[in-house]
């Protein structure tokens, strides 16, 4: 693809991005429809600790030394070593009523990039989603919770680059009560969101609540 072509797609995508506000809105109540783990293991998933809680002053975007953010390029794969999480990527967009498609539960090692964000190492906020569980066991997210701060997340993107974010918070918010602007918001900077559901869980409403990793572009291999 020529550099012309790719300056097209990514004015292309751009113009198909809803407005934050808007993407906040649905983004929560669509994940709130991720509700399909059974909740019957002997053990749940992890759970954030209250000190892996994003620090406010990297959460404003105020931190120095970060590579230049990439253009636009679909992301192919995700992994994040400490869990010892490598899956393959879709691409999710907005169902016809308007909730975001998770990728389907019966595969439990896919995750999806919303496509009415940015792609992960462009300028702006990122958000990738995927189940905690599904009727047979753990799934892609399962380990989410037990991630520390440092600890770092690899995003291989179409283009042959792949774009390293490094977390530095991780937090688990109820859904009725779900911090939009702050989650989704951009920060000036290239970050990434990956959420899943969590908190504690009941057979009538699934998870009460997502967790939420918050991580910021640190290198590009």
């Amino acid at each position: 693809m020529s550099a012309f072509e790719l300056a097209e797609e990514e004015e292309e995508q751009r113009k198909k991005r809803a407005p934050w506000g808007v993407i906040a809105l649905v983004l929560l109540t669509g994940l709130a429809l991720i509700r399909n783990g059974s909740g019957e293991f002997d053990v749940g998933p992890p759970q954030p600790e209250s000190a892996a809680a994003a620090d406010s002053r990297v959460a404003d975007g105020t931190f120095a030394g970060a590579p230049q953010p990439l253009p636009y390029s679909v992301p192919d794969r995700i992994r994040i070593p400490a869990i010892q999480m490598d899956a393959p990527m879709m691409a999710v967009g907005l169902d016809a009523v308007g909730w975001v498609d998770a990728p389907p539960p019966e595969d439990p090692n896919l995750a999806g990039w919303f496509t009415g964000a940015v792609s992960p190492g462009e300028k702006g906020t990122a958000v990738v989603v995927g189940h905690v569980d599904n009727n047979q066991g753990p799934a892609v997210f399962y380990g989410l919770g037990a991630l520390k701060k440092g600890n770092r997340v690899d995003v291989a993107r179409k283009d042959g680059k792949t774009a390293v974010f490094e977390i530095y918070g991780i937090e688990v918010f109820e859904k009725n009560n779900f911090p939009g602007d702050r989650v989704y918001g951009s920060k000036g900077q290239a970050e990434l969101r990956v959420i899943t559901c969590g908190g504690g869980f009941s057979k009538q409403n699934g998870y009460a609540g997502n967790v939420v990793v918050f991580a910021r572009l640190v290198e590009v291999r």
